[in-house]
């Protein structure tokens, strides 16, 4: 079987030795690129590469939508891998016949879900991010999608959710998911302003689409294989935590002023 796992990232770093299965790209290459890199470029071909600043590692998967011919594709980050290990080592990745096996089985590959325990996927979106994007594409969904509104409803109020944009599929399956993906995104693009964001929210297309691919699945009952993420490098676990209360903290204190001042 013929698998190209995406390895997105922004930068020169150290990527997997089994080139044939992974595949470095280098997004928003018109503004990343450095002499040294080589990557595959993702503003070669049809490409939304100019749009890398606001959808993150997106660009690689239209790219890979658009240009690449394969049996399987897949997406992870130069820090975050799939594997079927624990360790935090890139020698432990999903190599070739782990792939192949679990690809035999079932067509799509995730990893395990993440648990927000005290939150539900909407509310952590609230609180870590504008939230009116979100809203607007449900609106979408339910114009464009309407069958798939039950399913965008059920995974908002979920506590639970496959994030960080890391997939592997059949070609079938992940050129139906892009198709999707992006005829909501562009949409939503012609209908939010986010000249004012900061540079961090402006990447609200990549954040919102880590919810919309349980969307999917959950719409189509696709079966999946799920499988330990683990990430190169440094976690930052207590910072993460951290600033998880002080944005809960933060929405709420702002909520609770805004509603004073108007007297409710």
């Amino acid at each position: 079987m013929e698998i190209k796992i995406l390895v997105a990232a922004h930068k020169n770093f150290p990527m997997p030795k089994n080139r044939k299965l992974y595949l470095p790209v280098l997004v928003g290459a018109t503004q990343n690129y450095k002499a040294g890199i080589n990557f595959q470029r993702d503003d070669q071909g049809k490409n939304i590469s100019i749009k890398n600043p606001n959808y993150n590692e997106l660009t690689a998967v239209y790219w890979a939508w658009k240009n690449l011919s394969a049996d399987a594709v897949g997406l992870v980050h130069y820090r975050r891998f799939l594997s079927l290990h624990k360790q935090r080592n890139i020698e432990k990745i999903l190599n070739q016949e782990e792939t192949e096996d679990l690809l035999n089985k079932k067509p799509i590959i995730l990893p395990k879900k993440r648990n927000y325990y005290i939150e539900t996927n909407y509310t952590h979106y609230m609180h870590a991010h504008h939230v009116e994007p979100l809203d607007i594409t449900r609106q979408i969904i339910l114009e464009t999608y309407p069958d798939h509104i039950k399913s965008f409803d059920k995974v908002m109020n979920s506590r639970k959710a496959h994030m960080f944009n890391l997939f592997i599929m059949k070609k079938e399956y992940f050129d139906n998911y892009a198709y999707w993906l992006f005829t909501i995104l562009f949409k939503l693009e012609k209908k939010i302003d986010i000249q004012d964001y900061s540079v961090q929210e402006s990447r609200v297309f990549g954040y919102l689409s880590e919810l919309l691919l349980d969307v999917w699945i959950n719409k189509n009952n696709f079966e999946f294989s799920e499988v330990n993420w683990i990430q190169i490098g440094k976690r930052n676990l207590g910072k993460k935590i951290l600033n998880f209360f002080k944005r809960k903290f933060f929405h709420s204190l702002k909520k609770h002023t805004l509603l004073k001042v108007m007297k409710i």
